[in-house]
């Protein structure tokens, strides 16, 4: 058996704080005294229009509170997204990461991190409740969230039961920017063990670029034929990049 290798441009302006729909209209005057009108900030137009009129930042100062003495909470926000580039290379974080950004201690982190990872838990168990199969985009969603915007290679594999419900979701290899090394081997045994009648499994590209290489291809007839010896299905094979997803079922299988 072989196996192969396998800023946000945002201001403090007050039209920056606008619903969308308001955006580019002429804004009234939304200072008093020098301090924003309270119906204004985010928590109120939230509980007045819903969450999606929120910019980026604004959601990000809601979860912040407020900064750090000295430090305005909308300039953290920003500060955060410019370190990071978007709200979900912020999800694939980890401390050390926030670690060097002003106006924010071990506490708002800490918070940060675990307001990411329910969201991450939450995207499990939905899937866990579902046949994957009816749900596609979910499951490529929910692994551009775990994998798209990370800077090295990773294969993650999602064991399923006879009704394509999610078991088990791993991280099954780990290499670098450019190589990683896949064994089928231990994936079919991992299957085994889990008692799994179907797998998905996906890798991303760091590059952003979801053409599967020839490896990838090579590696997907040799994964298909290992699981089909012992009667597991392989769903599909996707390749994940920052905004684009590439299926090897879509594409009729290399």
């Amino acid at each position: 058996m072989n196996d192969y290798a396998s800023m946000i441009d945002e201001t403090s302006s007050p039209a920056a704080f606008l619903a969308p729909s308001a955006r580019g209209k002429r804004p009234r005057s939304r200072l008093v005294g020098g301090k924003w009108l309270k119906q204004d900030m985010p928590r109120e137009r939230l509980i007045d229009h819903g969450p999606g009129v929120l910019s980026d930042t604004e959601m990000i100062v809601l979860v912040l509170g407020s900064g750090l003495p000295g430090h305005d909470v909308f300039s953290v926000a920003r500060a955060l997204l410019e370190r990071f580039g978007s709200l979900r290379a912020m999800l694939d974080a980890t401390y050390s990461d926030f670690e060097g950004v002003r106006g924010i201690g071990p506490a708002k982190i800490a918070q940060l991190l675990a307001i990411m990872e329910m969201a991450r838990r939450s995207l499990v168990a939905r899937m866990r409740e579902r046949s994957l199969m009816n749900s596609p985009e979910a499951v490529e969603n929910f692994l551009r969230l775990q994998i798209g915007s990370l800077q090295q290679e990773v294969f993650m594999s999602l064991y399923l039961d006879a009704r394509h419900r999610l078991i088990q979701c791993e991280k099954s290899a780990q290499g670098t920017l450019t190589r990683m090394a896949v064994y089928p081997r231990e994936i079919a045994r991992r299957a085994l063990t889990l008692n799994a009648a179907s797998l998905i499994v996906a890798h991303n590209h760091p590059s952003g670029v979801v053409e599967p290489s020839a490896s990838d291809c090579r590696l997907t007839r040799t994964l298909r034929d290992t699981l089909a010896l012992i009667d597991v299905q392989l769903v599909d094979h996707l390749v994940i990049g920052t905004d684009k997803v590439y299926s090897f079922a879509r594409a009729g299988w290399p």
